[in-house]
């Protein structure tokens, strides 16, 4: 256990980002999830949609420096091609 003061504050703050980072890391987790659900389902509005949710929550954890760059950027891609693939073809009027 800590004997100085400062440093057993620092316990307590450090813990509180802890906790910061797993709620907002399962958040982020929980959207790529619910992306991929629709992915599966070839429902590409609603993939669509969940995307950008999925994207906004990656790009904010990178940014909290919860995952890293090249971490952000790979799920994103990822999510970005799978929905495109499953984009359907454009009716020629």
């Amino acid at each position: 256990m800590a004997q100085i003061k400062s440093q057993k504050k620092r316990i307590l703050t450090n813990e509180k980002a802890r906790v910061a980072n797993v709620a907002r890391r399962s958040q982020m987790r929980t959207a790529i999830k619910a992306c991929r659900q629709a992915i599966e389902a070839k429902k590409y509005d609603e993939a669509n949609k969940l995307l950008n949710e999925a994207v906004a929550l990656i790009d904010h954890a990178c940014q909290d420096g919860i995952i890293k760059k090249e971490n952000a950027a790979r799920r994103k891609s990822s999510l970005m091609a799978a929905v495109a693939a499953i984009k359907p073809a454009e009716k020629k009027a």
